[in-house]
């Protein structure tokens, strides 16, 4: 096999792994992970994002009275997970290889420092030879504080870690022009930047994940706009890790097409943290269409409002006149200096370009 990719991570979805009763497909985990042996052999590195703790754990428990959402999904996934990461290192131990668990949680990616921190361990893992097997510690994790899904999680994961390819395997065979479930669709084999797509998209989640084909979709341009190949694919397709990634294969799938535009580290960081923002300030006519027109900084003299309590080195949101974001970026001054501040002239900037993210 010719590989086109040295790093991937792989997305592996609850409809992939789990059975219809909820219960692991245990036939399906193995078939993955001989294939990322596989893989390993011939020399990309594989990280793993995968689901199925919950749909795992509920098939353990039987209740002896109703849970909350948010209490169930704790208790499903401490009892899951434990089965889940235990049968992938058995999996991976006939190969010669060892895996490592990495439970995370949304408010980890929301600092720099934790942001890097993280990185640090998947890396030294890697290094070592090591699979690295991510998934959101649902046992910690509250609504609010929550992945959209793990098709999230693994969007920030292949920009954090400088994957060349996200490969997101769901129970389909990627997004198609019209209802999946009719003959005449067909699947889209690629989509350019800034395709729409609403058309062709079905809002319907999956029976045991959070996220649904949108979710998907979302992710992928994101992160091919920062210059990642997406491939969106059936997981339960025999061989498919092997097919995506060599090059002569022309397996069925979609492939969202990367940028060739990127940017840099912190950027991209930023880019994937709107939704760890702590405020938002509001920018006059005059500094929204300097912001707009050309490369520069958000400055003190053209703020108009500053709203929400955050500190130095959080993430902000940047308005225009109307209330309409413009894009984020990182705070220089905390939010009670910032309200002092607003309008002076002569200050250093709010937000150095640096560390901004324009939509």
């Amino acid at each position: 096999m010719e590989a086109k990719f040295k790093r991937v991570v792989v997305k592996i979805g609850s409809n992939v792994l789990t059975q219809k009763d909820g219960t692991l497909d245990t036939a399906r985990m193995e078939s993955l992970v001989n294939q990322v042996a596989q893989l390993h052999q011939a020399g990309v590195e594989v990280i793993l994002v995968s689901s199925g703790a919950v749909a795992s754990g509920r098939s353990e428990m039987k209740l002896q009275k109703k849970l909350d959402p948010v209490s169930a999904r704790q208790l499903f996934s401490a009892v899951g997970q434990a089965k889940l990461i235990n049968r992938y290192y058995e999996l991976f131990a006939k190969h010669g290889m060892i895996c490592g668990q990495v439970l995370t949680t949304k408010e980890s990616f929301g600092t720099r420092i934790q942001y890097l921190t993280q990185k640090d361990c998947i890396s030294v893992m890697l290094d070592n030879k090591v699979v690295p097997i991510v998934n959101e510690n649902d046992t910690i994790s509250v609504t609010e504080l929550m992945f959209t899904d793990n098709d999230e999680l693994s969007g920030l994961l292949a920009t954090m870690m400088q994957a060349e390819a996200l490969i997101i395997l769901s129970n389909i065979d990627g997004i198609y022009d019209g209802d999946p479930n009719l003959p005449e669709s067909k699947v889209i084999t690629e989509i350019e930047p800034k395709r729409n797509l609403s058309k062709f998209i079905q809002t319907g989640k999956s029976s045991f994940g959070r996220g649904g084909m949108l979710t998907k979709c979302n992710i992928a341009r994101k992160v091919a706009e920062e210059g990642i190949t997406v491939m969106i694919a059936n997981g339960k397709r025999e061989g498919i890790l092997l097919d995506l990634i060599d090059k002569n294969s022309q397996v069925t799938h979609t492939t969202f097409i990367a940028n060739e535009n990127v940017a840099s580290g912190v950027k991209k960081w930023i880019a994937h943290s709107e939704s760890f923002a702590k405020g938002y300030v509001v920018l006059n006519e005059g500094a929204t269409e300097a912001l707009t027109s050309k490369a520069s900084s958000v400055l003190l003299v053209g703020i108009t409002e500053v709203g929400g309590e955050f500190v130095k080195g959080d993430i902000v949101k940047i308005l225009n006149q109307d209330k309409e974001e413009l894009g984020v970026g990182i705070a220089q001054y905390d939010s009670d200096k910032a309200r002092e501040s607003i309008g002076k002239k002569g200050q250093r900037a709010f937000i150095h370009y640096d560390y901004l993210y324009l939509d």
